[in-house]
């Protein structure tokens, strides 16, 4: 069977992909998609994610996009950090959780970093929204943290990776800088925590083996943020 193929950048969402491969042990080609460079939308591209989005896998016959879906797959597939009971309590908080940094702290979060660092003035009104948001989501992992140790039971599961993928980049998500610790110690305490573990390290070090552009000027604009092109007259 061909290696799977894991397309990504280094954004939260693939990372979090990336970390459950490595803890998973399973080979694969990592191939990058530099979304500033317009990449996302190559033909090629569109025929794995018509999303247009990262992270994607192709695993032999299984293609797949959405990275909360990914890993249920891996990780369902491998009988390995999930409860494997369907009917069980334990199935039931772990999709909880897991819908919850979905459908909640993935967009919430995303949308906090794009109104701080991105949109143009004026943007009081958004970035009090999410901001709000971002805060309001991000205090229900800390208290939940408070008093366990992972997020969706007793044991580390892909709730945790789909949290670190995030949590690593909270500062920029909040824009609190040395002060979100101090805020959310609970959830640096798990990050540090995951960070720490050898799958982590090799996640980490997927970013510094493909170089993706990091400048923001007009052409990286224009291919994050196709919607723009309409306000312009």
């Amino acid at each position: 069977m061909p290696m799977l193929k894991f397309y990504y950048n280094a954004a939260p969402n693939p990372m979090k992909v990336a970390l459950l491969l490595e803890e998973l042990g399973l080979p694969y080609e990592a191939i990058p998609v530099d979304t500033r460079k317009g990449q996302q939308f190559d033909a090629a591209y569109l025929k794995v994610n018509p999303n247009a989005k990262v992270p994607s896998i192709v695993d032999g016959a299984v293609t797949m996009f959405d990275s909360n879906g990914i890993l249920l797959f891996l990780a369902d597939r491998a009988k390995k950090f999930v409860p494997l009971d369907l009917a069980s309590p334990q199935r039931g908080e772990m999709l909880s959780w897991l819908m919850f940094i979905a459908s909640g702290i993935g967009p919430f979060s995303g949308q906090s970093v794009h109104f701080r660092h991105a949109a143009p003035e004026p943007k009081e009104y958004a970035l009090n929204r999410y901001d709000f948001e971002a805060h309001r989501q991000w205090k229900l992992l800390e208290d939940r943290l408070a008093s366990n140790k992972f997020l969706a039971g007793n044991e580390y599961s892909i709730v945790d990776m789909a949290f670190w993928g995030w949590a690593r980049l909270l500062p920029h998500v909040l824009g609190t800088a040395d002060a979100t610790w101090t805020t959310y110690p609970n959830v640096k305490r798990h990050l540090d925590a995951i960070s720490a573990r050898p799958a982590a390290t090799r996640a980490e070090a997927l970013k510094s083996k493909h170089t993706f552009k990091t400048e923001n000027d007009d052409e990286a604009k224009r291919f994050m943020f196709p919607q723009n092109e309409r306000l312009k007259k």
